[in-house]
């Protein structure tokens, strides 16, 4: 089940493994501590058991950090000094109260030089994701008030903060997780919180691909390890990251069951992987998965749905199968007693990627195996909706509406 020499993406690792490597040494104080609120576990560094029988990109060696005592003693000062002296105005999406998609406003922000330890970015594509929605609905606190939503973006480096060498002006890169503050024309982000895109990869394709692609990851790869045999359930199968798992989990030699709303996701899902493809809107998904099980169940379901889809998800386990939500775009689900998981002896989890990427080791080794999926053609991203980011108001009634597929992206 190893991966083959000739795997493509292993251009992709060692394209991150001849990286030159980063040189500073944050201080604490410019450490996001508000990275989410949503985070859940911490579980330990993962083994090298990545997506093996499609492959395994060559393992990453990553850099130690630290700075110069030149710049070190002086660069506060300076980056200060510098911030006042060069501030300018760019565009942004503003939250001032929390609410439906009308409080994105589009404004003018300050925005300063780099300080030590960071970076500052000019954004090419910003990846939209439902965890936006909750922020802006404020389910999930952001740190300050207004704020700046997004979690993920790609552009170029337009500035490097004093002693940081392993990155330079020019360089296009990508990150995923936080600190939030994406939907921007430009950023400051600390410099350990990037990753190179590889020249291979499109920035948009990068961008609507990097935190989806990671989440799809941990969900097969971590918080139930999907294999050859397994069935599994996908709800929003025509979604960002249920399309990434449906291709992902078909690679891997489980069979795919996934719901979706309408048709038309139908046949994108069953195009990604889906060998059995239920609208719900059409008939009772609990009786067809059992249908299609020959009653057994399936081992996981993967759920990102939550209230409308909860309890029947529960239904269409096996036997010590496992329950993963991951979201709830259609709300919180109901209270669910411990009770209810003993009859088949359930499991139930609700990760976040984020505690599975939390050390740059992490979240390096993740992002070089999204990477490598893509250039070797296990993952097919779908860029199906692309807006303004001044539209960013439109892209979320649309999102929230149900009337996209695939990855949602906003052009600068």
């Amino acid at each position: 089940m190893g991966m083959s020499s000739g795997f493509p993406g292993l251009r992709i690792g060692r394209f991150l493994n001849h990286l030159p490597a980063l040189s500073v040494s944050p201080p604490s104080h410019l450490l996001p501590r508000h990275l989410l609120q949503s985070t859940l576990l911490l579980l330990p560094r993962p083994r090298h058991d990545t997506i093996s029988n499609v492959g395994r990109s060559r393992a990453i060696r990553f850099p130690s950090l630290s700075t110069s005592p030149s710049a070190q003693s002086r660069s506060s000062v300076r980056a200060v000094a510098t911030a006042s002296a060069s501030s300018e105005m760019v565009k942004a999406i503003r939250v001032h109260e929390f609410g439906g998609p009308e409080v994105l406003k589009w404004e003018d922000v300050e925005i300063g030089e780099p300080k030590e330890g960071e970076i500052r970015v000019k954004n090419k594509a910003v990846g939209i994701n439902f965890i936006d929605v909750i922020f802006r609905k404020g389910v999930f606190k952001a740190p300050t008030m207004p704020f700046t939503p997004g979690m993920e973006a790609v552009g170029e480096v337009v500035a490097v903060g004093p002693g940081l060498t392993g990155r330079k002006v020019g360089d296009i890169v990508a990150y995923a997780g936080g600190p939030i503050g994406s939907y921007a024309e430009e950023q400051i982000l600390p410099a350990s919180k990037v990753v190179p895109v590889p020249p291979s990869i499109d920035p948009v394709i990068a961008a609507s691909v990097m935190l989806k692609g990671m989440t799809a990851r941990t969900l097969l790869r971590r918080c139930f390890k999907v294999e050859n045999g397994h069935t599994i359930l996908v709800h929003a199968a025509a979604g960002g990251v249920g399309s990434l798992l449906c291709q992902w989990a078909n690679a891997l030699g489980a069979t795919v069951i996934g719901t979706v709303s309408t048709k038309e996701k139908a046949a994108q899902a069953k195009d990604d992987g889906c060998h059995h493809v239920i609208i719900y809107t059409e008939e009772d998904f609990v009786s067809r998965v059992k249908e299609i099980t020959s009653g057994n169940g399936v081992d996981v379901v993967y759920d990102s749905v939550g209230k409308d889809t909860f309890q029947g998800s529960l239904e269409c386990l096996k036997i010590r199968g496992y329950m993963v939500s991951f979201g709830q775009s259609s709300g919180n689900p109901d209270p669910v007693p411990l009770s209810a998981l003993a009859p088949k002896s359930l499991f139930l989890a609700r990760p976040s990627v984020m505690h599975y990427t939390s050390s740059r080791d992490e979240f390096l080794e993740a992002a070089g195996e999204v990477f490598a999926s893509v250039a070797s053609g296990v993952l097919k991203v779908r860029v199906n909706h692309r807006y303004p980011l001044s539209e960013a108001a439109k892209a979320h009634a649309d999102l929230e509406s149900r009337k996209t597929s695939g990855s949602v992206v906003l052009i600068p």
